[in-house]
């Protein structure tokens, strides 16, 4: 698939990206440049909730005491 960049730098994310990764108006896309290459990563809006259904289960969870931890030893 392809786009095309304007002359302000912006592109549109095709329909069919868009669709396969769930993405909408509210999440951002983090550039990563590695040699001569660029990978586009998407960010979501909500990190916690990207994160759920990863894993061996319950690590979000742990996540959120570790940082009411943190919190607290501040």
């Amino acid at each position: 698939m392809r786009s095309t960049i304007t002359n302000r730098g912006q592109t549109v994310i095709p329909a069919e990206i868009r669709r396969k990764f769930n993405l909408s108006a509210a999440d951002r896309i983090e550039w990563i440049v590695e040699g001569n290459q660029i990978r586009v990563v998407p960010v979501r809006a909500n990190p916690i909730e990207a994160f759920q259904g990863q894993g061996a289960g319950g690590a979000a969870q742990r996540l959120l005491k570790e940082r009411a931890k943190d919190r607290e030893k501040e």
